[in-house]
């Protein structure tokens, strides 16, 4: 590391990342700059180094919070009206980890009020423009983190992934960005939108750096109940239901930890799976090729190739626009200008307290998936929706099983185009709906999920494709990435 080894300073990495920051103000990255507050730890971790004492593993590495972790810098805000002025009393669990090991936080980004939404348009602060093409937007909800990351400003941004809030703005701007396992890293201190269904997750330059960041933040938190034992950091590698002899061989940490494979048999390379159910014309032509072109590769290297039939994912969507939204209204409920947060000047009496701040704080998009919610959840609906919906999801988790059976890892687009103009789709619920079409299955299977930038088409815009992986083989994804990026 360059600040352990004093050939720069933590304090000049981050005078570094706020200039950057200032100078790429129009993009409409960041809701908060902690410059003072930066530029004092970056002061303390040179004081450390300079008397000799040991620092952590990301000393002196400026990055970006998405509005959505508490800290106790800067109001969170998760760039909603409601909760405009509300300091947070305390540290999300991820936050604490991250900074536990000296990454220093320069400031808040920009997304979607409460995370809801595909392009970051839904921000009260207004939207995050794309790195590559400032007439298109940044994806969502996280488009904040991934420009801060896409334009050099940080090297790492924190993320939330719902149904593809990370991948998608990652595949945007033509950086990697991961959907981990579900309960691989802690969500305690962030903003909820959906419980089952919230992952946290990290954008990065690198999966090298995206393989260190997990290590760092995944593991058991007793703040946070759905959470699993830290499989990242000891179990590493892939296909631990499979026997011994079909584990494939990977290169690098992961092959170092793998399983010998038994005397006699030749291990073989991994077996990539493509899903045809999404071979079909929603995706843009230059996404498919750009799949073809990777799979193509992929083979003359040695890889197999195998096609997948999951005819259960086109209920994907129906069935997250139902689990989702009901999750949704009852996480926002507590919402009210009583507690916290924003409070209406026109109320009177309970019921317009409540009615009018409602009504002024949230915006429209949160409106909309409050009343599916409690549709959905109503006694009349329960069983014809949110019921069926459940089950379905079920059905979704084991296709995922299956696949895995019968390949290592997944490749997929991540969304059916690139990123499209602002305005383009922001009063079209269902078309915006609609981005999220390959990416809501990782999050009702709870699989994990990685973006990764795989070329440009004909305009310049960022093309990304997606890895996945079984549940708990975060790792191993992380190092087909690495080899990947040779490829």
């Amino acid at each position: 590391m360059k600040i352990a080894n004093k050939t720069v300073t933590a304090t000049r990495l981050v005078k570094d990342a706020l200039e950057k920051a200032k100078h790429f103000a129009d993009y409409n990255i960041f809701t908060f700059i902690d410059e003072e507050g930066a530029l004092k730890k970056a002061a303390e971790i040179d004081d450390k180094i300079a008397r000799g004492e040991k620092v952590g593993r990301l000393a002196g590495v400026p990055y970006a919070l998405k509005d959505n972790f508490m800290s106790t810098r800067g109001d969170t805000t998760a760039s909603a009206h409601i909760l405009e002025g509300c300091a947070s009393p305390i540290t999300a669990t991820a936050v604490e980890r991250l900074e536990n090991e000296g990454a220093i936080m320069i400031g808040r980004t920009n997304l979607d009020a409460f995370a809801h939404g595909s392009s970051t348009e839904n921000s009260y602060y207004g939207p995050t423009l794309n790195a590559y093409d400032k007439t298109r937007v940044a994806g969502g909800s996280s488009g904040g983190s991934a420009a801060a990351v896409a334009l050099d400003i940080v090297e790492f941004a924190t993320g939330t992934d719902t149904g593809g809030s990370i991948r998608q703005p990652a595949s945007f701007n033509g950086v990697y960005g991961l959907k981990p396992t579900y309960g691989a890293v802690s969500r305690y201190g962030v903003v909820a939108m959906a419980s089952s269904l919230d992952c946290i997750g990290f954008f990065t330059k690198t999966p090298e750096d995206m393989d260190l960041l997990m290590s760092v933040a995944s593991g058991r938190d007793p703040k946070d109940l759905t959470t699993l034992p830290d499989f990242y950091n000891t179990n590493p590698q892939l296909g631990d239901s499979r026997p011994v002899a079909s584990r494939p061989s990977l290169r690098g940490s992961a092959a170092q930890s793998a399983p010998v494979v038994a005397e006699g048999l030749e291990s073989p390379k991994l077996r990539i799976g493509i899903i045809k159910d999404f071979d079909n014309d929603v995706v843009d032509a230059e996404i498919r090729e750009t799949l073809k072109d990777k799979c193509e590769l992929l083979k003359s290297k040695g890889y197999e190739i195998v096609e997948l039939e999951m005819p259960s994912l086109k209920y994907a969507l129906a069935v997250y626009y139902i689990i989702q939204p009901a999750e949704v209204a009852s996480n926002l409920s507590r919402y009210d200008g009583v507690r916290y947060g924003f409070r209406s000047e026109k109320s009177g009496d309970l019921d317009s307290l409540y009615g009018n701040t409602r009504s002024e704080g949230f915006m429209p998009e949160n409106k909309r998936r409050i009343m599916i919610g409690n549709f959905v959840l109503s006694s009349g609906f329960f069983d014809a929706y949110f019921l069926k919906a459940a089950k379905a999801r079920t059905m979704i988790a084991d296709e995922y099983k299956k696949a895995f059976e019968k390949c290592d890892f997944i490749l997929t687009p991540v969304s059916p185009s690139p990123a499209f103009k602002l305005g383009e789709k922001v009063n079209d619920p269902v078309a915006m709906y609609l981005e999220d079409l390959m990416s809501v299955s990782l999050n009702l299977a709870g699989v994990p999920g990685l973006a990764i930038p795989a070329g440009r088409n004909k305009a310049g815009l960022p093309i990304g494709l997606q890895l996945v992986a079984p549940r708990r083989q975060d790792k191993a994804l992380i190092e087909f990435a690495k080899e990947l990026q040779d490829e």
